[in-house]
């Protein structure tokens, strides 16, 4: 049997996901609106506990159609993985759309017409689960956490919050000129801040001690995206180690409108 994500028929996603803000809310020029919406990753039958705020969706998200699935997703469900939350958690992003263009996420960080999205989606999360944890991933989605604080439909959620590093800070820090190792254990102690007062709070799904990071991740860290997560039929190598999508092209413009998807050679049957 292979388990799979059934979508969005049910109440109240399939109001959020028919009603979805487009180019008149997320101006073309700072989104990659052309690819399309890209919601949630995890659980919307009510069993979630766990609520996490990303930021946007990347290459491998527009393949997939679900949210942090590439080397951002699968160092954070490791970190789920060792909280024990094996299934019972929902993620979101900061945006629907990939940003792009390094300044249009931090533009657009306080947009109310963005964000008045984004909150209905967050009220119905923390209406249709026992949400006991909100974590976010980078400074973005902790502007949206607050941003939705402000609001009154808030009030619903009394549960603790965790604002962490986001999973690809290590390489972005390095392609910013600072030391990589020096970012890595950044990442790794902050993270282990976190899972010491997530791990007093979160109900697991598994119970296991939890396993601190050391200085940098290793391969023992990265989680594997469930295939529960996924809509049907997707092949198992959009799960793997492995980048298997990346924006390619001559000029910008041909780049933005070009991904390319190429299997693994280690997961090809020939």
């Amino acid at each position: 049997m292979h388990p799979f994500d059934p979508g969005y028929a049910q109440a109240p996603y399939a109001d959020l996901v028919g009603d979805y803000p487009g180019p008149e809310i997320y101006p073309a020029k700072d989104f990659r609106v052309e690819w399309g919406p890209i919601f949630h990753r995890g659980r919307l039958d009510g069993t979630a506990r766990v609520l996490v705020i990303g930021q946007d969706p990347a290459a491998h998200e527009a393949i997939t159609r679900r949210i942090l699935v590439g080397t951002a997703g699968r160092r954070f469900q490791g970190f789920l993985n060792k909280l024990g939350i094996d299934s019972s958690y929902v993620l979101i992003n900061t945006f629907l759309y990939s940003v792009y263009g390094q300044r249009a996420g931090t533009a657009h960080a306080t947009d109310p017409d963005i964000a008045r999205y984004r909150h209905a989606w967050l009220d119905a999360l923390v209406t249709h689960n026992q949400i006991e944890a909100v974590i976010a991933l980078g400074g973005l989605a902790d502007s949206a956490f607050h941003t939705w604080r402000k609001a009154p439909t808030s009030a619903a959620y009394d549960g603790a919050y965790e604002h962490i590093l986001h999973p690809t800070y290590p390489d972005s820090a390095a392609a910013s000129g600072s030391d990589a190792a020096t970012a890595m254990k950044q990442l790794t102690t902050n993270w282990n801040n976190a899972l010491t007062a997530l791990n007093i709070t979160i109900t697991p799904d598994t119970e296991r001690s939890v396993s601190p990071y050391g200085d940098s991740l290793t391969p023992a860290d990265l989680g594997t995206i469930p295939e529960a997560d996924l809509p049907p039929g997707l092949p198992a190598w959009m799960r793997s180690d492995e980048p298997w999508a990346a924006r390619q092209g001559s000029t910008p413009a041909e780049k933005r409108a070009t991904i390319t998807v190429q299997i693994p050679e280690d997961q090809r049957p020939f």
